[in-house]
């Protein structure tokens, strides 16, 4: 340990002399008049790209070519540099005869990082690599920061989304990631466009934050000296505009829910949502399965794709199936024998499946589903006909009220759109609202509440409508082949590290201060029982008891308590255990820590993943409230440590 403290106290010298020698040469360049941040433009005429592609026609010619100088190998009068640009990167042989002594001086004090341009012609070297002959090359941007080495590049995921600058010069597949994700919106565009739709834009600070089952965030507004909330969706505006006569509209924007972080979730995102008078859910279908397949082809060439090592066919017709017969056909349940709330419930109970007392025959159903059948929905699949209980703002299908005309879109065993016969009935809607009032009375904190100006638009009058929305960030991570969320998005949500106030700094070290001298009132807490029975030592051994990092931590899916825990337990496998402890912690401030497991207890199944063992969490009460702390120990204890 010594050693290693002292090792990593010589690289931070190592690294501040570099970094020194860097402002060093800065200072110089100002002293001599040629301050590079002085530079207002340079003029540029390719891209490495554009030379490379073109050669044939570009040999011989003059190019002007700027970007960020990745590396350098000086060799005596000549040098070679490769330089970094929006579209690839080109090799640059510098002659001190090309570009004159003193460029040349200045040449070979420029560091890797630094962004430069350069003019000279095109040609190719003995061993066949395009290149650019320089005649003069200008300093435009001194880094002076140290980029990552070069043959690991920037790999520290948490850094990677920090410094996603950084992450885009020393990862070209994410830069191709987002320059993709331009496209993919782009095409979305011209697909919608193409078909009539009319793009809007409408309010982010609302005073009724509706249109789906998500807490929202709340701010104030000074001005008017009222409370608003971010937008959680896009509909109830965009359906006031179908009222006033626009028969297709569509936005594409941020929306907020104050939830979790995990590899399918961030607290903002980008949603598309569109609205087409005079249609209902099948012409819903119809346009999304084309949508996903013409984009695809535009942007990737083919229909065909893999994610995550698994070809996914866009081209052939998606699968349709209701929701009913997909719960019978992949895991055996009749649904349609169960007829009221406590045969559901019964039902549940019998599969092992959490729910709370206010929850119905339509939310039960719903458990079920996500719990059996979602693990198989990897191919192009409509999930039909839902429950009216978690259908607040859909027709009522005719021939069966308890089931509405709805449908989810599911690839890869991720919902991708999630469509609607728009209800216009707005005395169905007002009843709808109160249902979801007495829910979040009862303490649901995704439920609606009543909008009346809504309700208002709705009894002027509001022709049968299609309505559809699609989680853009999911499917440009479907057409890039990206796991997490955060792959796709530039700059995702991240717990701030430390914070940057100084004052708060400072306030905060008081606080720790007092609260290290501060005596803890332990008398309102109660703690369950120890235990009379006793149990044989030989018994109680044989529970493997071990320290494991949290490599990762994700909120499941649909769930309020659950978390998904991916963990080191030693063994050169990852563990996954889930737990209930989303009340208490929310998963990012996890990932990193040392807690304790039991590791051999045997797998089971919970929302359909297997949790293979058990963290170890100290449970009290206080007040009348159940508290929890997990239990976590010094990260200097190595994973897989074993407990005596």
């Amino acid at each position: 340990m010594a050693e290693q403290n002292q090792q990593n106290k010589k690289e931070e010298q190592d690294l501040n002399q570099l970094l020194k020698v860097r402002r060093e040469k800065l200072a110089e360049l100002q002293e001599n008049g040629k301050d590079p941040f002085q530079i207002t433009k340079f003029d540029v005429t390719a891209h490495s790209t554009d030379v490379k592609d073109n050669f044939e026609t570009m040999d011989g010619k003059e190019v002007t070519l700027a970007g960020r100088m990745m590396s350098k190998r000086v060799m005596g009068k000549a040098s070679f540099c490769n330089i970094q640009d929006l579209k690839g990167n080109i090799q640059s042989y510098v002659a001190r005869d090309s570009i004159g002594e003193e460029s040349y001086k200045e040449f070979k004090k420029m560091d890797i990082g630094d962004v430069v341009g350069i003019r000279g012609t095109v040609f190719k070297t003995k061993t066949g690599e395009i290149s650019i002959h320089a005649e003069a090359v200008t300093l435009l941007s001194k880094s002076l920061q140290i980029l990552p080495e070069k043959f690991h590049g920037l790999t520290n995921t948490d850094m990677r989304y920090r410094q996603r600058y950084v992450d885009l010069i020393m990862n070209p597949e994410v830069r191709d990631t987002f320059v993709k994700r331009s496209r993919i919106i782009k095409e979305v565009r011209n697909f919608l466009d193409g078909r009539g739709f009319m793009e809007v834009e409408t309010p982010m600070l609302v005073p009724n934050a509706g249109g789906a089952a998500a807490r929202p965030f709340t701010t104030h507004y000074n001005a008017l000296d009222e409370d608003v909330k971010l937008r959680i969706s896009l509909e109830l505006y965009l359906k006031r505009l179908i009222v006033g006569g626009l028969e297709r509209v569509y936005e594409i924007g941020r929306v907020f829910r104050n939830e979790g972080v995990d590899t399918r979730h961030n607290p903002e995102f980008t949603l598309m949502e569109l609205y087409q008078a005079y249609t209902d859910y099948y012409g819903m279908m119809e346009l999304v399965e084309t949508m996903f397949r013409e984009v695809a082809k535009k942007v990737l060439g083919t229909a065909k794709l893999i994610y995550d090592g698994v070809e996914i066919d866009l081209e052939k017709p998606f699968e349709r199936i209701t929701m009913v017969d997909a719960l019978k056909k992949y895991k055996g349940i009749d649904f349609t024998q169960i007829k009221t709330d406590e045969e559901a419930k019964a039902l549940a109970d019998q599969y092992h499946i959490e729910y709370e007392a206010r929850h119905k025959k339509g939310d039960i159903l719903s458990m079920l589903f996500e719990e059996f059948v979602e693990e198989h929905l990897v191919q192009p699949t409509f999930i039909l006909d839902h429950p009216i209980e978690i259908s607040p703002l859909t027709k009522k299908k005719p021939e069966n009220p308890d089931y509405t005309e709805r449908f989810e879109l599911f690839i890869t065993k991720r919902e991708m759109a999630n469509a609607y016969s728009e209800l216009n009935d707005p005395l169905d809607q007002i009843e709808r609202f109160k249902a979801q009032e007495a829910l979040l009375a009862a303490g649901d904190e995704e439920a609606n509440s009543m909008d009346e100006d809504f309700v208002n638009a709705l009894m002027v009058g509001m022709p049968p409508t299609g309505g559809i929305g699609i989680g853009m960030d999911r499917f440009i991570m479907l057409l890039t082949d990206s796991y997490a969320i955060r792959d796709v998005l530039l700059f995702p949500t991240m717990k701030t590290l430390g914070g940057n106030d100084v004052s708060k700094k400072e306030e905060k070290t008081v606080i720790t201060e007092e609260k290290a001298a501060e005596k803890i009132d332990f008398s309102n807490v109660k703690i369950e029982p120890l235990f009379e029975e006793m149990v044989d030592f030989e018994t109680f051994a044989k529970s493997d008891y071990r320290a494991v990092k949290i490599k990762d931590c994700t909120a499941v899916p649909k769930s309020k308590k659950l978390l998904q825990f991916t963990l080191d337990d030693g063994s050169g496998a990852d563990r996954t255990i889930l737990s209930g402890i989303h009340e208490y912690y929310e998963p990012e401030e996890l990932i990193g820590k040392t807690a304790i497991a039991i590791v051999n207890l045997p797998p089971r199944k919970m929302m359909g993943i297997d949790s293979c063992g058990m963290l170890i969490s100290a449970v009290h009460e206080e007040d009348g409230k159940e508290g929890l702390n997990l239990l976590m120990v010094d990260d200097r204890i190595p994973a897989g440590a074993k407990l005596y």
